[in-house]
Protein backbone atom coordinates (compact mmCIF):
# COMPACT_ATOMS: atom_id res chain seq x y z
CA UNK A 1 0.00 0.00 0.00
CA UNK A 2 1.18 3.68 -0.61
CA UNK A 3 -0.50 7.04 -0.27
CA UNK A 4 0.90 8.87 -3.20
CA UNK A 5 0.49 13.06 -2.85
CA UNK A 6 1.81 15.26 -5.58
CA UNK A 7 2.11 19.55 -4.69
CA UNK A 8 2.25 22.24 -6.73
CA UNK A 9 4.15 19.96 -9.69
CA UNK A 10 5.37 21.65 -12.85
CA UNK A 11 6.94 20.30 -15.61
CA UNK A 12 8.08 22.38 -18.77
CA UNK A 13 9.90 20.60 -22.01
CA UNK A 14 11.78 23.47 -23.26
CA UNK A 15 9.48 26.09 -23.41
CA UNK A 16 6.88 24.06 -23.46
CA UNK A 17 4.33 24.15 -19.75
CA UNK A 18 3.42 20.75 -19.82
CA UNK A 19 2.21 20.28 -15.70
CA UNK A 20 0.71 23.41 -14.32
CA UNK A 21 0.84 23.68 -10.41
CA UNK A 22 -0.64 20.01 -9.89
CA UNK A 23 -2.16 19.02 -6.79
CA UNK A 24 -3.08 15.30 -6.08
CA UNK A 25 -3.34 12.76 -3.43
CA UNK A 26 -3.96 9.28 -4.47
CA UNK A 27 -5.26 7.25 -1.13
CA UNK A 28 -3.74 3.95 0.57
CA UNK A 29 -5.39 1.02 -1.58
CA UNK A 30 -6.84 3.16 -4.38
CA UNK A 31 -7.67 3.31 -7.87
CA UNK A 32 -7.05 6.32 -8.89
CA UNK A 33 -7.31 6.97 -13.13
CA UNK A 34 -5.47 9.77 -14.88
CA UNK A 35 -8.12 10.73 -17.80
CA UNK A 36 -7.76 13.14 -20.41
CA UNK A 37 -7.06 13.76 -24.14
CA UNK A 38 -3.83 12.81 -25.99
CA UNK A 39 -1.08 15.96 -24.85
CA UNK A 40 -2.76 16.61 -21.27
CA UNK A 41 0.25 15.91 -18.99
CA UNK A 42 -1.04 12.43 -17.65
CA UNK A 43 1.97 10.55 -18.83
CA UNK A 44 4.02 12.40 -17.72
CA UNK A 45 2.83 12.88 -14.35
CA UNK A 46 2.42 9.25 -14.62
CA UNK A 47 5.95 8.70 -14.99
CA UNK A 48 7.02 11.72 -12.98
CA UNK A 49 5.95 9.62 -9.72
CA UNK A 50 7.74 6.56 -11.06
CA UNK A 51 10.79 8.66 -11.12
CA UNK A 52 11.34 8.48 -15.34
CA UNK A 53 11.10 12.27 -15.43
CA UNK A 54 12.42 14.88 -12.99
CA UNK A 55 10.05 17.89 -12.00
CA UNK A 56 11.00 21.23 -12.36
CA UNK A 57 9.28 22.53 -9.59
CA UNK A 58 6.98 20.82 -6.24
CA UNK A 59 6.97 17.44 -4.44
CA UNK A 60 5.97 14.00 -4.92
CA UNK A 61 5.58 12.31 -1.20
CA UNK A 62 5.12 8.55 -1.23
CA UNK A 63 4.60 7.70 2.56
CA UNK A 64 5.10 11.30 3.29
CA UNK A 65 8.62 10.95 2.43
CA UNK A 66 9.66 12.99 -0.74
CA UNK A 67 10.88 11.28 -3.91
CA UNK A 68 11.50 13.70 -6.24
CA UNK A 69 15.26 13.01 -5.36
CA UNK A 70 15.07 9.46 -5.53
CA UNK A 71 15.97 7.17 -8.39
CA UNK A 72 13.27 4.95 -10.07
CA UNK A 73 14.24 1.80 -7.69
CA UNK A 74 14.43 2.94 -4.72
CA UNK A 75 11.00 4.43 -4.97
CA UNK A 76 9.44 0.63 -4.75
CA UNK A 77 6.56 1.26 -7.32
CA UNK A 78 6.14 -1.07 -9.86
CA UNK A 79 5.43 0.72 -13.54
CA UNK A 80 3.29 -1.08 -16.82
CA UNK A 81 3.65 -0.07 -19.69
CA UNK A 82 1.20 0.43 -22.73
CA UNK A 83 3.54 -2.14 -25.09
CA UNK A 84 3.95 -5.26 -23.38
CA UNK A 85 8.05 -5.25 -23.46
CA UNK A 86 8.43 -8.68 -22.82
CA UNK A 87 11.63 -10.80 -23.17
CA UNK A 88 10.92 -12.60 -26.54
CA UNK A 89 13.61 -15.39 -25.92
CA UNK A 90 12.36 -15.91 -21.96
CA UNK A 91 9.24 -18.02 -21.32
CA UNK A 92 6.24 -16.60 -19.55
CA UNK A 93 7.71 -18.12 -16.10
CA UNK A 94 11.17 -16.34 -16.94
CA UNK A 95 9.78 -12.88 -17.90
CA UNK A 96 7.72 -12.79 -14.50
CA UNK A 97 10.29 -13.93 -12.64
CA UNK A 98 13.03 -11.46 -14.18
CA UNK A 99 12.80 -8.39 -11.20
CA UNK A 100 13.41 -11.28 -8.64
CA UNK A 101 16.17 -12.58 -10.70
CA UNK A 102 17.93 -9.17 -10.67
CA UNK A 103 17.23 -8.84 -7.07
CA UNK A 104 18.86 -11.98 -6.19
CA UNK A 105 16.29 -13.99 -4.51
CA UNK A 106 16.71 -17.36 -4.30
CA UNK A 107 15.00 -20.05 -6.02
CA UNK A 108 12.19 -21.30 -4.11
CA UNK A 109 11.02 -18.16 -3.26
CA UNK A 110 10.94 -16.96 -7.17
CA UNK A 111 9.09 -20.34 -7.74
CA UNK A 112 6.28 -19.43 -5.02
CA UNK A 113 5.87 -15.97 -5.95
CA UNK A 114 5.79 -16.78 -9.72
CA UNK A 115 3.04 -19.43 -9.11
CA UNK A 116 0.98 -17.26 -6.79
CA UNK A 117 0.85 -14.04 -9.05
CA UNK A 118 0.07 -17.00 -12.08
CA UNK A 119 -2.84 -18.34 -10.18
CA UNK A 120 -3.92 -14.04 -9.40
CA UNK A 121 -4.07 -13.52 -13.19
CA UNK A 122 -5.30 -17.10 -14.28
CA UNK A 123 -2.13 -17.85 -16.04
CA UNK A 124 -0.75 -20.70 -14.98
CA UNK A 125 -0.83 -23.02 -17.89
CA UNK A 126 0.81 -20.35 -19.70
CA UNK A 127 4.25 -20.32 -17.49
CA UNK A 128 6.35 -22.33 -19.55
CA UNK A 129 5.08 -20.68 -23.31
CA UNK A 130 7.38 -17.78 -25.10
CA UNK A 131 5.34 -14.23 -25.56
CA UNK A 132 5.38 -15.44 -29.72
CA UNK A 133 2.84 -17.88 -28.64
CA UNK A 134 0.80 -16.01 -26.60
CA UNK A 135 -2.36 -13.53 -27.35
CA UNK A 136 -2.24 -9.70 -26.50
CA UNK A 137 -4.14 -9.87 -23.73
CA UNK A 138 -2.40 -13.04 -22.52
CA UNK A 139 1.14 -10.95 -22.92
CA UNK A 140 -0.38 -8.06 -20.39
CA UNK A 141 -1.01 -10.07 -18.35
CA UNK A 142 2.37 -11.51 -18.32
CA UNK A 143 3.91 -7.98 -17.93
CA UNK A 144 1.25 -7.16 -15.50
CA UNK A 145 2.35 -10.47 -13.32
CA UNK A 146 6.06 -9.34 -13.61
CA UNK A 147 5.38 -5.77 -11.83
CA UNK A 148 2.99 -7.89 -9.69
CA UNK A 149 5.74 -10.60 -8.59
CA UNK A 150 7.73 -7.34 -6.43
CA UNK A 151 4.89 -6.71 -4.14
CA UNK A 152 5.53 -2.75 -4.87
CA UNK A 153 3.66 -0.09 -2.88
CA UNK A 154 1.66 1.01 -6.08
CA UNK A 155 1.37 -0.27 -9.21
CA UNK A 156 1.70 2.88 -12.18
CA UNK A 157 -0.13 1.91 -15.76
CA UNK A 158 -0.18 3.68 -18.59
CA UNK A 159 -2.45 2.71 -20.97
CA UNK A 160 -1.87 -0.96 -20.44
CA UNK A 161 -4.75 -2.20 -22.37
CA UNK A 162 -5.01 0.21 -25.39
CA UNK A 163 -2.93 -1.75 -28.16
CA UNK A 164 -5.94 -4.60 -27.34
CA UNK A 165 -9.01 -5.00 -29.84
CA UNK A 166 -12.39 -4.26 -28.22
CA UNK A 167 -13.19 -7.74 -27.02
CA UNK A 168 -10.21 -7.89 -25.05
CA UNK A 169 -10.36 -4.66 -23.49
CA UNK A 170 -13.76 -4.94 -22.18
CA UNK A 171 -12.37 -8.37 -20.14
CA UNK A 172 -9.02 -6.77 -19.30
CA UNK A 173 -11.34 -3.85 -17.52
CA UNK A 174 -12.64 -6.90 -15.53
CA UNK A 175 -9.58 -8.38 -14.98
CA UNK A 176 -7.36 -5.46 -13.59
CA UNK A 177 -10.07 -4.68 -11.29
CA UNK A 178 -10.22 -7.58 -10.25
CA UNK A 179 -6.57 -7.78 -9.35
CA UNK A 180 -6.60 -4.50 -8.12
CA UNK A 181 -9.13 -5.96 -5.24
CA UNK A 182 -7.03 -9.36 -4.68
CA UNK A 183 -3.53 -7.59 -4.43
CA UNK A 184 -4.90 -4.29 -2.73
CA UNK A 185 -1.93 -2.27 -3.99
CA UNK A 186 -2.58 1.59 -4.80
CA UNK A 187 -2.86 1.58 -7.88
CA UNK A 188 -2.50 4.75 -10.84
CA UNK A 189 -3.91 3.79 -14.01
CA UNK A 190 -3.63 6.44 -17.33
CA UNK A 191 -5.86 6.75 -19.96
CA UNK A 192 -7.80 9.29 -22.96
CA UNK A 193 -10.80 6.19 -23.18
CA UNK A 194 -13.84 7.37 -20.63
CA UNK A 195 -15.17 4.30 -20.76
CA UNK A 196 -12.49 2.68 -19.18
CA UNK A 197 -12.07 5.08 -16.56
CA UNK A 198 -15.54 5.11 -15.58
CA UNK A 199 -15.88 1.26 -15.04
CA UNK A 200 -12.62 0.66 -13.02
CA UNK A 201 -11.44 4.22 -11.21
CA UNK A 202 -12.74 4.43 -7.57
CA UNK A 203 -11.88 8.33 -8.06
CA UNK A 204 -10.95 10.06 -11.48
CA UNK A 205 -8.84 12.84 -11.82
CA UNK A 206 -9.45 14.84 -15.12
CA UNK A 207 -6.62 16.62 -17.01
CA UNK A 208 -6.41 19.31 -19.73
CA UNK A 209 -4.02 21.29 -20.93
CA UNK A 210 -1.52 20.61 -17.58
CA UNK A 211 -4.09 21.46 -15.56
CA UNK A 212 -6.34 19.19 -13.03
CA UNK A 213 -9.59 20.03 -14.08
CA UNK A 214 -11.81 17.73 -11.33
CA UNK A 215 -11.02 15.03 -9.32
CA UNK A 216 -14.20 12.97 -8.12
CA UNK A 217 -15.99 9.48 -8.22
CA UNK A 218 -17.51 8.25 -11.81
CA UNK A 219 -20.82 9.21 -10.22
CA UNK A 220 -20.03 12.91 -8.84
CA UNK A 221 -17.71 13.74 -12.44
CA UNK A 222 -20.48 12.76 -14.91
CA UNK A 223 -23.30 13.93 -12.52
CA UNK A 224 -21.94 17.02 -11.13
CA UNK A 225 -19.06 18.30 -13.54
CA UNK A 226 -16.99 20.97 -12.34
CA UNK A 227 -16.64 22.96 -15.89
CA UNK A 228 -18.10 22.50 -19.33
CA UNK A 229 -14.90 20.48 -20.39
CA UNK A 230 -15.29 18.08 -18.02
CA UNK A 231 -19.09 17.88 -19.02
CA UNK A 232 -18.08 17.47 -22.44
CA UNK A 233 -15.12 14.61 -21.82
CA UNK A 234 -17.07 12.79 -19.60
CA UNK A 235 -20.33 10.64 -20.78
CA UNK A 236 -20.92 9.12 -24.29
CA UNK A 237 -22.44 10.77 -26.37
CA UNK A 238 -21.34 14.07 -25.25
CA UNK A 239 -23.51 16.27 -23.55
CA UNK A 240 -25.38 18.66 -25.32
CA UNK A 241 -24.53 22.31 -24.84
CA UNK A 242 -26.26 25.82 -26.06
CA UNK A 243 -26.60 29.07 -24.87
CA UNK A 244 -29.20 30.80 -23.68
CA UNK A 245 -31.10 33.61 -22.49
CA UNK A 246 -32.43 33.92 -19.24
CA UNK A 247 -36.25 35.95 -18.77
CA UNK A 248 -37.79 35.81 -15.62
CA UNK A 249 -41.16 36.64 -14.54
CA UNK A 250 -43.39 36.29 -11.13
CA UNK A 251 -43.99 32.69 -11.76
CA UNK A 252 -41.75 31.49 -14.23
CA UNK A 253 -38.19 31.05 -15.46
CA UNK A 254 -37.57 31.46 -19.74
CA UNK A 255 -34.58 30.22 -21.22
CA UNK A 256 -34.34 31.14 -24.54
CA UNK A 257 -32.49 29.33 -26.57
CA UNK A 258 -30.24 29.37 -29.81
CA UNK A 259 -30.51 31.37 -32.49
CA UNK A 260 -33.90 30.79 -33.66
CA UNK A 261 -34.69 31.59 -29.94
CA UNK A 262 -36.90 28.26 -28.97
CA UNK A 263 -38.11 28.95 -25.40
CA UNK A 264 -38.09 26.03 -22.50
CA UNK A 265 -39.93 27.01 -19.09
CA UNK A 266 -38.52 26.45 -15.90
CA UNK A 267 -39.70 27.26 -12.24
CA UNK A 268 -38.76 30.55 -10.40
CA UNK A 269 -36.14 29.11 -8.49
CA UNK A 270 -33.69 28.72 -11.07
CA UNK A 271 -33.68 32.48 -11.28
CA UNK A 272 -33.60 33.19 -7.86
CA UNK A 273 -30.22 31.06 -8.10
CA UNK A 274 -28.69 32.87 -10.73
CA UNK A 275 -29.12 36.01 -9.32
CA UNK A 276 -27.56 34.93 -6.38
CA UNK A 277 -24.76 33.88 -8.39
CA UNK A 278 -24.13 36.93 -10.66
CA UNK A 279 -24.64 35.09 -13.61
CA UNK A 280 -26.35 37.70 -15.30
CA UNK A 281 -28.78 36.83 -18.60
CA UNK A 282 -26.50 34.99 -20.80
CA UNK A 283 -25.97 31.60 -19.58
CA UNK A 284 -24.64 28.44 -20.88
CA UNK A 285 -26.95 25.29 -20.32
CA UNK A 286 -26.43 21.37 -20.55
CA UNK A 287 -28.28 18.78 -20.86
CA UNK A 288 -27.58 15.07 -21.28
CA UNK A 289 -29.27 12.80 -24.02
CA UNK A 290 -31.22 11.22 -21.21
CA UNK A 291 -32.28 14.38 -19.99
CA UNK A 292 -33.89 15.27 -23.10
CA UNK A 293 -37.41 14.12 -23.11
CA UNK A 294 -39.45 12.92 -25.82
CA UNK A 295 -43.03 11.99 -26.77
CA UNK A 296 -44.88 10.89 -29.43
CA UNK A 297 -47.91 13.70 -29.04
CA UNK A 298 -47.77 17.15 -27.80
CA UNK A 299 -47.95 17.28 -23.94
CA UNK A 300 -47.58 20.33 -21.55
CA UNK A 301 -44.62 21.88 -21.54
CA UNK A 302 -43.29 20.32 -24.44
CA UNK A 303 -42.06 21.70 -27.81
CA UNK A 304 -42.60 20.39 -31.42
CA UNK A 305 -39.37 19.15 -33.11
CA UNK A 306 -38.31 16.85 -35.73
CA UNK A 307 -36.18 14.03 -35.85
CA UNK A 308 -33.37 14.25 -37.82
CA UNK A 309 -30.82 11.13 -37.44
CA UNK A 310 -31.69 7.96 -36.01
CA UNK A 311 -28.95 5.87 -34.43
CA UNK A 312 -29.83 2.35 -33.21
CA UNK A 313 -27.66 1.37 -30.52
CA UNK A 314 -29.41 -1.80 -29.37
CA UNK A 315 -31.28 -1.27 -25.95
CA UNK A 316 -31.75 2.28 -27.17
CA UNK A 317 -31.47 4.65 -29.82
CA UNK A 318 -29.56 8.39 -29.66
CA UNK A 319 -31.98 10.89 -31.92
CA UNK A 320 -30.99 13.79 -33.42
CA UNK A 321 -33.47 17.03 -33.22
CA UNK A 322 -33.32 20.51 -34.11
CA UNK A 323 -33.79 22.55 -31.00
CA UNK A 324 -33.03 26.53 -31.22
CA UNK A 325 -31.29 26.11 -34.33
CA UNK A 326 -28.78 23.84 -32.82
CA UNK A 327 -28.69 20.14 -33.25
CA UNK A 328 -29.29 18.26 -29.84
CA UNK A 329 -29.33 14.62 -28.99
CA UNK A 330 -31.67 12.58 -27.72
CA UNK A 331 -31.54 8.88 -25.94
CA UNK A 332 -34.74 7.09 -26.30
CA UNK A 333 -36.09 3.31 -26.36
CA UNK A 334 -34.96 1.31 -29.02
CA UNK A 335 -37.53 1.95 -32.14
CA UNK A 336 -39.20 4.76 -30.22
CA UNK A 337 -38.80 6.67 -33.17
CA UNK A 338 -39.84 5.04 -35.93
CA UNK A 339 -38.03 7.39 -38.75
CA UNK A 340 -35.93 10.14 -39.27
CA UNK A 341 -38.64 13.54 -40.47
CA UNK A 342 -40.71 12.14 -37.89
CA UNK A 343 -42.63 15.08 -36.35
CA UNK A 344 -42.27 14.16 -32.41
CA UNK A 345 -42.21 16.75 -29.20
CA UNK A 346 -39.69 17.14 -26.59
CA UNK A 347 -38.66 19.18 -23.45
CA UNK A 348 -35.62 19.19 -21.06
CA UNK A 349 -35.42 17.40 -17.36
CA UNK A 350 -35.05 20.20 -15.06
CA UNK A 351 -33.39 17.55 -12.67
CA UNK A 352 -30.84 16.76 -15.25
CA UNK A 353 -29.98 20.16 -16.71
CA UNK A 354 -26.95 22.12 -15.77
CA UNK A 355 -25.91 25.52 -16.03
CA UNK A 356 -22.67 26.97 -16.78
CA UNK A 357 -20.96 31.00 -16.40
CA UNK A 358 -20.49 31.85 -20.50
CA UNK A 359 -17.27 33.39 -20.07
CA UNK A 360 -15.30 31.03 -17.88
CA UNK A 361 -17.24 27.48 -18.33
CA UNK A 362 -16.93 27.05 -15.15
CA UNK A 363 -20.12 25.25 -12.98
CA UNK A 364 -22.39 27.74 -11.31
CA UNK A 365 -23.41 25.32 -8.97
CA UNK A 366 -27.45 25.41 -9.92
CA UNK A 367 -29.39 21.72 -9.57
CA UNK A 368 -33.10 22.18 -9.91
Amino acid sequence: MANIQLIDVEKYFGASYIIRKLNLEVRHREFMVLLGPSGCGKTTTLRAIAGLETIDRGEILIDGQAVQGLQPAARDIAFVFQLFALYPHLSAFENIAFPLKAAAENDAVIRERVQHVAKVLRIEHLLGMRPSALSGGDMQRIAIGRALVRRPKAMLMDEPIGALDAKLREEMRAELKHIHLQNEATTVYVTHDQVEAMSMADRIAIMNDGVLQQCGSPAEVYQQPANLFVAQFIGSPIMNVLPAIVQSSHDKTDLLMGGEGERMTYSTVLARQLASKNAGNEITMGIRPEGVLVSLKEAPGYVPVDAHIIEPLGPYDIVDIKFGGQMVRARTPSGYVGKAGERVWAKFDERQTHFFDSRSGESLQIRL
